[in-house]
């Protein structure tokens, strides 16, 4: 029997809203002081996600988080934005603690949660490595015997004695990967970041991953949007909501309740107050909505819809040159599509913004849809994942004689068809 390596005992992390940590230094020592030193039963009662003081006003990214964790497995960690997935993250890489609860680990941990973590934008490819080697308990000598396969994995070679503030995120995350699997930590933890790296880069990953776990007994675990990677890749998942984990299963089982969920998401979010809305000190979410264009509502779409993605946002900055990309995204996290706008000057306050999509575009399946926000054509203010869902149905009126057509979109080209000769009484052509 597998022994355990990471054993999560009732964890919950709760966050002050409209507040960086827990509103000022006082209300940080006060949490501590109640659960570490006080320990009353009143007093502790404070930190219950079930307690109505701390639901006013806080927010609880998760709620009682119990689960372990084999040496070996690949654990998939599957929610939409929001769920609790990153939280939970950091707190197994001990970049946070835990409100409540514990944690018990057993084995080095390396983990890769957002571009540039763990790496000093200062120092050079090469010395990046040698500084997270180190941090991960490894002597020079011992680095030194993987460095080629290193910088090989990650193609930066050109650039390995460049400052890393200096590469591209693409360039960030395959020596960030590069360094977590060749420096052999006993547990990966890896974050979404893979899907800044192209396609071929990805397949290199999911393969090394997979050998870590196979032949090295190393054990993984890996959050992706990507439900392809997660059913071909992981032993078992899980399934957060809300910062509660409600599944806990094969990869299989799990994905079907994911996907059976998003199927029921609804079509439009709106958030009436700027402190609870999403986003940070540059952008805020009002609201984000899909319209038809032959109707005020929208009841379903079909694949002759055509309709528009709205937003509605607050602007925090006085004056900003602002672009918008909007990604398109099939259920199973496969990237479609891509649109970004033309860059425009806005002044702050309360900022609309559309999108049209054309109907004979989309084929039928779930989508979803995450919008990013660019600042001067460079720099990245804020990524609103997974901000709406909805589902392509057929069209009653479309006659189809050959079942569900492949692709994922299904536009109308101009498309001619005509009789050029005609048959002769002999069967021949003339």
């Amino acid at each position: 029997m597998s022994e355990t390596v990471i054993h999560v005992d009732k964890i919950s992390k709760v966050f002050k809203l409209g507040t960086i940590s827990g509103n000022t230094f006082k209300e940080d020592l006060r949490l501590w002081w109640l659960k570490n030193v006080a320990k009353k039963k009143d007093a502790m009662a404070l930190l219950n996600p079930d307690n109505p003081e701390m639901n006013s006003g806080y927010n609880w990214a998760l709620r009682n988080i119990s689960f372990d964790v084999k040496k070996g497995e690949v654990l998939g960690i599957v929610g939409t934005n929001g769920a609790g997935k990153s939280t939970l993250l950091k707190i197994l890489s001990k970049v946070i603690r835990p409100t409540t609860g514990e944690i018990k680990g057993k084995g080095r941990i390396a983990s890769l949660l957002e571009v540039g973590t763990g790496f000093h934008g200062e120092l050079t490819g090469r010395e990046n490595i040698f500084l997270n080697g180190n941090i991960l308990g490894m002597s020079n000598r011992e680095i030194r015997k993987k460095f080629d396969d290193i910088v090989t994995f990650a193609g930066v070679e050109k650039f390995i004695d460049t400052p890393v503030k200096r590469y591209s995120s693409g360039m960030y995350v395959r020596l960030a990967f590069a360094v977590a699997i060749y420096l052999e930590p006993e547990i990966m933890i890896i974050d979404e970041v893979l899907a800044v790296g192209d396609s071929e880069f990805q397949k290199k990953c999911l393969a090394k991953m997979r050998e870590a776990s196979e032949k090295e007994d190393r054990t993984v675990l890996f959050v992706s949007h990507n439900m392809q990677a997660v059913q071909s890749l992981c032993t078992r998942a899980i399934l957060l909501r809300s910062g509660q984990l409600v599944e806990n299963g094969s990869p299989a089982k799990v994905v079907k309740s994911y996907l059976s969920f998003i199927k029921n998401s609804y079509i439009q979010n709106q958030w009436d107050s700027i402190n609870q809305a999403p986003g940070n000190d540059m952008i805020r979410i009002k609201k984000v909505n899909l319209q038809p264009e032959i109707s005020e509502l929208i009841t379903s779409i079909t694949v002759k819809t055509a309709f528009r993605i709205k937003l509605e946002f607050w602007n925090l900055i006085e004056k900003l040159n602002l672009t918008i990309c909007i990604h398109l995204f099939t259920s199973a996290g496969e990237l479609i599509f891509e649109t970004t706008s033309q860059p425009r000057n806005v002044q702050g306050g309360i900022i609309e913004a559309e999108c049209a999509i054309p109907g004979d575009f989309l084929n039928t399946g779930l989508y979803y849809i995450s919008v990013l926000f660019v600042k001067d054509n460079a720099e990245e203010m804020f990524y609103f994942e997974e901000c709406l869902f909805f589902e392509v149905e057929q069209d009653d009126e479309d006659v189809v004689h050959f079942g569900k057509r492949f692709g994922y979109i299904r536009p109308r080209f101009p498309f001619t068809i005509k009789q050029k000769e005609a048959l002769v009484e002999t069967g021949q052509y003339s």
